[in-house]
């Protein structure tokens, strides 16, 4: 890891990376992609210097309570968490503050900040998002090596469900001959329906590579899944788009369970619920995206 320094903590959009770069050794990681300009290696976790103190300072000056955003870019809960607790500070002056949360990971160390999320949500809204790929415990070790497999994090899914936290569930990747199968989809879906998730995001049955993410992903099917790496370029070559060829019957079977059991899958709709700030003593106010295109 390394420090660096920065003036300003928050995005025009109220977005917030703390760190840069990861260890969880997620095999597909857009991250890693050449066009995010990073200029260390992504395991040496570039963390903000005194975040915390930028972040109090930027929602001092607010004169809108807005909902903060965090988690999209860089997990919040990466391992050096446990011991900076730099998120841990931050979503405390969010609470101080308070403003709302969107805050997306797939690591199970957000059980330790419960209390704050829990806090938030009883004054505005806290949404906590949760990424899901793999249903099968083994499969999901290999693809996401260094975080808590998939049932782990349905147990964060149950706990805030207990609290009254509302979630919402990432369904990506599906990579191609690897996870792109009904079996996993429908795991991933009970999963979904038991946790009672207030909404799925998802792109469609395939995932996206560019240049940086792909040669790290052809590596890893080299090492994990021999052959599967030729198998991606005969079919694929170098599309940034790598669409299951299942992805119509995955979809429509994706689409009438979330019917089912009531569950927002309108990507447009579940982006305007994670925008909109609550105020649970006022009602509801408008935030800046709903004058964003």
């Amino acid at each position: 890891m390394h420090y660096k320094e920065v003036k300003a903590i928050l995005s025009p959009q109220n977005g917030m990376n703390l760190y840069r770069g990861c260890t969880h050794g997620c095999i597909y990681c857009d991250s890693r992609s050449k066009c995010y300009r990073m200029d260390h290696d992504f395991e040496d976790i570039e963390v903000k210097l005194r975040a915390d103190q930028l972040l109090e300072h930027a929602l001092k000056r607010k004169r809108t309570k807005s909902m903060i955003f965090t988690g999209s870019m860089t997990d919040p809960y990466c391992p050096l968490e446990e011991e900076l607790q730099l998120t841990r500070r931050c979503i405390n002056q969010i609470e101080r503050f308070d403003f709302g949360l969107v805050i997306q990971t797939k690591s199970n160390l957000i059980m330790r900040d419960i209390d704050i999320l829990e806090k938030i949500n009883k004054k505005t809204k806290c949404v906590v998002a949760m990424t899901l790929t793999t249903f099968d415990e083994e499969l999901s070790k290999k693809l996401e090596p260094n975080v808590c497999t998939t049932k782990e994090r349905f147990e964060v899914l149950m706990a805030m469900k207990e609290r009254g936290i509302p979630t919402i569930v990432w369904l990506a990747p599906f990579l191609p001959f690897i996870n792109d199968t009904e079996e996993n989809l429908r795991g991933l879906m009970d999963y979904c329906i038991k946790a009672g998730v207030y909404g799925i995001m998802n792109f469609g049955i395939g995932l996206t590579l560019r240049d940086g993410n792909r040669e790290y992903f052809y590596a890893q099917l080299d090492k994990l899944f021999p052959g599967m790496k030729e198998k991606y370029m005969r079919t694929y070559g170098d599309a940034y788009e790598v669409t299951s060829p299942d992805n119509d019957r995955l979809m429509k079977i994706f689409v009438e369970l979330c019917q089912e059991h009531g569950i927002q899958y309108d990507k447009e709709e579940l982006m305007r619920y994670m925008r909109e700030y609550k105020n649970k003593t006022l009602g509801t106010q408008m935030s800046i995206f709903d004058f964003c295109d």
